[in-house]
């Protein structure tokens, strides 16, 4: 079987699995989990034999067209390069680890044959992302994630909070997609052809007439799909959905997608300084602006949403310098350990019973109940923090050294201005990621106070994947030199100063949020603690309502609220636990306060961005929605009325006349007779007289 065969099998074996599970889920519930996992697992390997075939050598095109437009031509087209077949690799691997893990942990939920087939759909889509040689059949594969993302974020539909995360994904992600597909048009007008490789061809003959203004319009819809400033709104929030639905969104589809698009494309926005420009600044305020918020955030799924965020924005950097390499790199490094990140999330969440780190921070022992989860979630948190030799260090380096060549001139692909940018928040940012790795790590694994609750051992689907994510996580990054003949070629090694700049810059951000925390952990140990029933009441009990509280207390009430609402709120907690346990409470120590002292209040709320969009946007359009329908009801709908009013007057005129009686229609009649005789007799006279 040729290579390219094999390579629309790939998409195509999801698909099928997607369409399946949709009509038999519910007939045939014992082929729900072997529809969801074989065709995943068979795409994977699939995707393996593909990459093997391909081998970094030329890229494999072919292409045969869809349906003639009678202007620019769509084509059903492949793209096998080595950034292709590696990604769909990664998309393979860790879909199937997320449908493996959903069989344990959805286990009880009623609707988990429509969840596995939105996960094979999900996947099937990037996956057409990824091979796609033609930019309409990739937008196709772009937009079914969009529609999966929905019904995912979405699956506990019956809570608001899910309703309404679901609802923000799909529109902020749609107020990118309109820019980004005027920009596939444009840039499709300019070149003749959606494909790929005849719009490269014309971007280096430099045929492009407006190439910042289609640079610009994709870069909005990049924006808007992986979660950059100043579209990254909606990913914390799409937290409320299932933890495996997070893993798949945050690692290896969906946000996975813009990054991959931009170095697809990259010879595209190299043609615009000013959009390269735009680029870095996109990605520095990201890395920094993000890494804060991780800082503040007490709900675990919320600091790895930062940490995604934060994380494409070092992907986005690298791209705004020129460097595809370090970009798909960090990507497929990132796409590894971010999957066991949360996955190891959700067995914490099972055994823990709520979302909280400030209630894991009062549970005693909550390493010892869930080793695998320990483990595997230290590696993963390692690598976050990019601590040599685990896999994030060497992408994140490749980063740090992209940025470098170009801040010191020895690359004249982007401004050094540019490279500077970049270099600086890329070192801050790797101090912030350490410092919010350390302080989850402490958090949920060195808690203080009542025994965490003990459910036994988590089962294998969950606990094998995570052992299965954690060997990438630690031993990927020593692929850095190999794995560069299968991008352009670049080196991905470390230099010796990003070395220093950014592993420096981690441990002085670990070292500095232990001294923190154990300073905080020394504060509460004394102060009061009780325990408050899991999911209703915040209070803290001994305290009377009216009774002056010092701070300590008001601190045990605070975090005491939190772990309850986090307990109360999130469906999930309630469907993949065993019970509700009692949630510690107390205050937390939490050396994210210490850190960031009176920015912590906003950077909690993501710096009220939110806030932001409510009134500049959100406002004026229902402001203008509530004009439109005054204007519908009030002047429209009253010509509406008085257009069909007057026929009715009419009619009841001439209703009046209807008396029934024979001898009045004759009357009227021989009435009607006269009147027109003696009308055209004065008309003949008229006539003749003149």
């Amino acid at each position: 079987m040729s290579t390219t065969t094999l390579a629309v099998l790939v998409p195509l074996l999801p698909f099928l699995g997607a369409v399946a599970g949709l009509l038999f889920g519910r007939t045939a519930p014992g082929f729900v989990r072997p529809l969801a996992i074989l065709p995943t697992l068979g795409a994977a390997v699939l995707a393996v034999i593909v990459a093997v075939r391909q081998g970094g050598g030329p890229a494999i095109s072919t292409a045969t067209e869809l349906t003639p437009t009678g202007s620019v031509p769509i084509d059903l087209s492949l793209y096998l390069d080595g950034f292709a077949v590696l990604v769909a690799v990664l998309v393979g691997l860790v879909a199937t680890c997320v449908q493996l893990y959903s069989t344990a942990y959805l286990r009880e939920d009623p609707r988990y044959p429509s969840y596995a087939a939105l996960v094979s759909l999900f996947t099937s889509a990037m996956l057409l992302v990824v091979y796609s040689g033609d930019l309409m059949v990739l937008l196709v594969g772009w937009e079914v994630m969009g529609i999966c993302s929905y019904f995912l974020v979405g699956h506990y539909w019956e809570t608001e909070a899910a309703r309404s995360a679901s609802l923000k994904a799909f529109l902020v992600t749609k107020l990118g997609d309109v820019p980004f597909l005027i920009g596939l048009f444009a840039l499709a007008a300019d070149a003749d052809s959606f494909q790929i490789t005849k719009i490269l061809s014309t971007v280096a003959a430099g045929g492009l007439d407006h190439p910042t203004l289609i640079a610009l319009l994709l870069l909005a819809g990049v924006a808007g799909k992986s979660a950059q400033f100043p579209l990254h709104t909606w990913l914390p929030d799409a937290m409320a959905g299932p933890t495996p639905v997070s893993a798949l969104i945050h690692a290896a589809t969906m946000v996975a997608a813009g990054v991959y698009f931009i170095a697809r494309l990259l010879p595209v926005f190299a043609a615009s300084r000013a959009a390269l420009v735009v680029m870095a600044v996109m990605a520095a305020v990201t890395m920094v602006g993000s890494a804060l918020a991780a800082l503040a955030q007490d709900d675990i799924k919320r600091v790895l949403a930062y940490s995604t965020i934060g994380q494409l924005g070092y992907m986005t950097g690298a791209l705004a310098v020129g460097d595809r390499g370090a970009a798909v790199f960090h990507l497929l490094s990132h796409g590894v350990f971010k999957a066991l990140l949360f996955l190891g999330a959700g067995v914490i969440i099972h055994a823990a019973g709520t979302n909280s780190l400030a209630a894991m921070s009062r549970m005693d022992g909550l390493a010892k109940r869930i080793p695998d989860a320990f483990w595997t979630m230290t590696i993963a948190l390692l690598a976050l923090a990019a601590i040599p030799p685990f896999a994030g260090f060497f992408s994140k380096e490749a980063v740090l050294v992209a940025a470098e060549q170009t801040a010191t001139g020895h690359s004249d692909f982007a401004p050094s201005g540019a490279g500077w940018l970049v270099l600086v928040a890329g070192v801050l940012t790797a101090l912030l990621t350490a410092a919010y790795a350390t302080r989850l790590w402490l958090m949920a694994f060195r808690g203080r106070g009542a025994a965490a609750p003990d459910h036994g051992k988590e089962p294998v689907a969950m606990t094998g994947v995570l052992w299965l994510l954690a060997i990438p996580s630690v031993g990927f990054g020593l692929a850095a030199g190999p794995i560069a003949d299968w991008f352009d070629g670049g080196e991905l090694t470390p230099t010796l100063v990003t070395s220093v700049l950014g592993t420096g810059a981690a441990v002085i951000g670990v070292m500095l949020t232990y001294a923190l925390w154990q300073r905080a952990a020394a504060r509460t140990a004394t102060a009061p603690a009780g325990v408050v029933p899991g999911a209703v009441t915040g209070a803290v009990p001994g305290i009377g309502a009216g009774a002056p509280q010092p701070a300590a207390v008001a601190a045990a009430a605070s975090a005491a609220t939190a772990a309850a609402e986090s307990a109360a709120e999130t469906p999930e907690v309630a469907e993949v636990t065993h019970d509700h346990p009692a949630v510690p409470a107390g205050p937390a120590p939490d050396p994210g306060r210490a850190l960031l002292g009176p920015l912590h209040r906003h950077a909690a709320d993501g710096f009220h961005l939110d806030a932001v969009y409510d009134r500049l946007f959100v406002r004026p359009v229902r402001a203008a929605a509530s004009l439109v329908r005054f204007l519908d009801r009030e002047v429209v709908d009253t010509y509406v009325r008085g257009a069909g009013a007057g026929p009715r007057l009419l009619g009841s005129l001439v209703r009046r006349a209807q008396t029934g009686n024979v001898q009045s229609y004759l009357s009227a009649l021989l009435a009607g007779a006269v009147v027109l005789a003696i009308a055209t007799a004065v008309l003949a006279n008229v006539n003749a007289g003149s």
